[in-house]
């Protein structure tokens, strides 16, 4: 490892201590029967009307899980990522790096919002912070039969609740907080260890490319020019220059995972070890030897795989959550109070 490396691993180490310690605390405020006393079907709300917003679009899984990382990478898993811009103010999700998530999962959490306040005795009592994590849980476990088999079939788990919203957001708040696809793998590790968030919880967290869609512009670089990527499959790279010619618009996406696109699974893994992680900061998970190890063991045991997810975005649903002088509950998700 050369002194680079190493300061960069010494460094994110640091980091992972802090951030840990706060998120301790943060923890603290979480709890799984969180609404008991207020709301006690919240959980069995939200998924049915998270159910129905899967039935009209598949789109709506990787929509929300992209939704939900996006939120709490940036200032904590506070729903400030939903909120809309205003005439006098620029919100994160218009920030250029968030206009790739899609509008579906937006559309999930005000669905499922509007679903909890319908009920009298639930109404303003539900963070929409809560909602989005309770939404990504449920859109990763979900699996509907119906005249388009329709599934994602991820591992389900309980979700700690108690988060409250928060009071702004801003698109210069995003700014250095969320992984660019050229990122090699030390940038990754330091970014989420500032998260408390380890290199193996970073690996696990990248599956959540298993689903979803990425917009050309996101690999271009990888299919064309004067040098192709060498860790591109040459087979998988015909397919996306197909797809992808270079006049294409280039907000036209591609599924991340060509191989089971509608499924959560570990997939995600077997692509890396061929060459087929559809961006440069997933394929560099298998390329840098200090991660591949990792890659072959969840490639190879989905129930590993899903161990490690379920323990990493159940660490990641506690960055960042807000006391009572820092958030509140909002009325519209997409609007301050």
């Amino acid at each position: 490892m050369g002194a680079g490396s190493a300061r960069h691993v010494a460094a994110a180490a640091a980091l992972l201590v802090l951030a840990a310690s706060a998120t301790v605390c943060a923890a603290q405020q979480l709890r799984r029967n969180y609404y008991a006393g207020v709301c006690p079907n919240v959980e069995a709300i939200v998924r049915d009307a998270v159910t129905r917003k899967f039935r009209q679009t598949f789109i709506t899984v990787g929509a929300t899980v992209h939704l939900f990382f996006h939120d709490c990478f940036v200032d904590g898993c506070d729903a400030s990522v939903v909120v809309a811009s205003t005439a006098n103010n620029t919100a994160e999700k218009d920030h250029p790096i968030n206009l790739s998530l899609a509008g579906d999962g937006f559309d999930t959490v005000i669905r499922a919002k509007a679903a909890v306040d319908a009920v009298p005795r639930c109404r303003n009592r539900v963070s929409c912070a809560d909602i989005l994590a309770m939404a990504t849980r449920d859109v990763i476990a979900l699996y509907v039969r119906a005249r388009v088999c329709m599934q994602a079939g991820g591992p389900s788990y309980a979700v700690e609740l108690g988060r409250l919203d928060g009071l702004s957001s801003t698109a210069s708040s995003v700014n250095g907080k969320l992984a660019p696809p050229s990122f090699n793998l030390d940038q990754l590790t330091a970014l989420f260890a500032t998260n408390g968030l380890s290199q193996a919880d970073m690996i696990a967290l990248s599956a959540g490319h298993t689903v979803g869609f990425a917009h050309c512009n996101t690999f271009s670089g990888r299919i064309r020019g004067p040098t192709l990527d060498p860790t591109l499959n040459s087979t998988y790279a015909s397919q996306l220059r197909a797809w992808c010619p270079p006049n294409v618009d280039q907000r036209l996406a591609v599924s991340m995972d060509p191989v089971t696109p509608r499924d959560f699974d570990n997939q995600f893994f077997k692509n890396l070890q061929v060459g087929k992680g559809l961006l440069a900061s997933d394929q560099v998970l298998y390329s840098d030897p200090r991660s591949r190890p990792t890659v072959d063991v969840w490639a190879q045991s989905s129930v590993a795989f899903n161990q490690a997810f379920v323990a990493a975005i159940t660490k990641m649903g506690r960055i960042g959550i807000k006391t009572r002088a820092q958030g509140n509950i909002r009325r519209n998700c997409a609007v301050l109070n």
